[in-house]
């Protein structure tokens, strides 16, 4: 099935979800309240020495953009990928993948600046206020790439499945020329991951009876070029043994076998058929955007008519 590529121009900026728009609201808020009030960076974002017993900033730190910059981003991200995978998603699960992700890379980093103060002894690391979406919006990026891994971004003519490599190509890269790197980099690099682990292994299809993506083409080596993979799959497969228990990858049906039986939806009619709806789901809001661009424009020649 040959699929559009993502579109570009007025008809990207438009058509939004409810739902995204409404997490657009709550960014926006959550940056005007910590402009007016300084003092609630200290409550909502994360600052792992107040973690304890400030354990809510595990879930308010993604909300919060202490930056314009960062929010405009956000905001932006948030409105064009959020109407991309909702409707292939269902805004449930939508909703539920946020809360997710946006909890378990808040844990993941809390974890990491503590063991970097135990291995440096530099108190910064406790006391920096991290906050931001961008973990979640790295989590976007990797659900793009699984549904539609073959679409082109109009604009840069690449791939929606390198979006997160390059993403974390590039964080890593302006890290070595920013002071406070450790603000946004181990939150894009664990929103990237954990995002990953919830598609691959976790996230329900209730229409296939499966949990999780076993395809080969959403293995973890393919965020690398192919020569890097000979290397990558041996140590990828030990981590998913170990949250996949006795499943085990079978190389003739390429899909999860149990006890020598392929389970249902592992094979890769399903992965064509997720990426048909994610395809279909596209094409359905680019016909409603350019059939409402369409009736504004006769409007539009209507009213100079009876103007003139």
């Amino acid at each position: 099935m040959s699929s559009p590529a993502v579109p570009g121009g007025a008809s990207f900026f438009s058509g939004f979800t409810r739902l995204c728009k409404g997490l657009a609201v709550v960014l926006v808020a959550g940056h005007i309240v910590v402009q007016i009030l300084p003092s609630a960076v200290s409550y909502l974002a994360l600052i792992p020495a107040k973690t304890i017993p400030f354990a809510w900033n595990l879930l308010t730190a993604g909300y919060i953009e202490q930056s314009l910059y960062g929010l405009v981003v956000s905001t932006l991200c948030v409105l064009v990928m959020g109407k991309l995978l909702e409707p292939v998603w269902g805004s449930k699960e939508f909703l539920k993948f946020i809360f997710i992700v946006n909890f378990l890379t808040s844990v993941c980093v809390f974890i990491t600046t503590i063991a970097l103060y135990y291995i440096t002894r530099q108190e910064n690391y406790l006391y920096m206020p991290i906050s931001g979406f961008q973990g979640v919006l790295s989590g976007f990026l990797v659900g793009m790439k699984q549904i539609i891994p073959d679409q082109e971004l109009s604009l840069l003519r690449i791939k929606t499945k390198w979006l997160p490599s390059i993403a974390l190509l590039l964080a890593t890269a302006v890290s070595f020329f920013t002071p406070d790197s450790t603000t946004y980099l181990p939150t894009i690099i664990f929103g990237t991951y954990v995002s990953w682990i919830y598609l691959r292994y976790l996230q329900r299809k209730p229409e296939a009876k499966l949990r999780g993506d076993p395809n080969d083409d959403f293995a973890f080596s393919t965020f690398f070029p192919d020569y890097f993979r000979p290397v990558i799959d041996p140590i990828a497969s030990i981590f998913h043994r170990m949250l996949c228990g006795r499943s085990e990858t079978s190389t003739e049906a390429h899909g999860y076998t149990l006890g020598g039986a392929p389970l249902p939806g592992s094979d890769p009619i399903e992965a064509s058929r997720r990426r048909e709806r994610g395809a279909r789901a596209l094409e359905e809001r680019l016909a409603a955007e350019r059939l409402a661009a369409a009736r504004s424009d006769e409007e539009s020649k209507k009213d100079a008519a009876e103007n003139v």
